[in-house]
């Protein structure tokens, strides 16, 4: 583990990793790396991480902030052409017990998308229940469609 990451923080965790999975790295930049959220139950849902520990946009270099919004702007057309999406939502908050390391949530939203989970009420597509996520094999299969569809 480097100087620039956190043992015990879930997202620095993986960073370390001398091979992450392809669900874990969908696409990553010289700054950046995103995944898809291993608890949603929303297919394509992706978390957008820095690849050093920080916690606040405010911390980030130069370059990592000048890089996001093209990143986040690839993802988004990327998750259009896979899921069918008519939109994508933007979120960041950061203060879950154990996840402070700043991420950005990438969530599409069909066009069916329930009304009563729409906006921030989307987080009701996040469980607790493991047996409700989506396995690995196809999160990593899914990672490999997104990643071929970026432009």
């Amino acid at each position: 583990m480097t100087a620039d990451l956190v043992p015990g923080c879930y997202s620095c965790d993986i960073q370390a990793m001398e091979r992450i999975p392809a669900r874990e790295d969908v696409v990553h930049t010289d700054h950046w790396r995103a995944a898809l959220a291993f608890n949603s139950t929303l297919p394509g849902w992706l978390v957008v991480v820095p690849a050093r520990h920080v916690t606040s946009y405010a911390e980030l270099s130069e370059e990592a902030a000048a890089e996001l919004g093209g990143l986040l702007h690839r993802l988004s057309r990327a998750l259009e052409e896979v899921t069918g999406c008519v939109k994508v939502y933007l979120m960041q908050f950061a203060e879950a017990e154990g996840y402070s390391h700043l991420h950005v949530h990438v969530v599409p939203r069909a066009a069916d998308h329930p009304p009563e989970a729409k906006g921030p009420r989307v987080f009701s597509f996040l469980a607790d229940d493991e047996a409700d996520w989506f396995t690995e094999s196809d999160r990593d299969a899914l990672a490999a469609r997104i990643r071929a569809a970026l432009p």
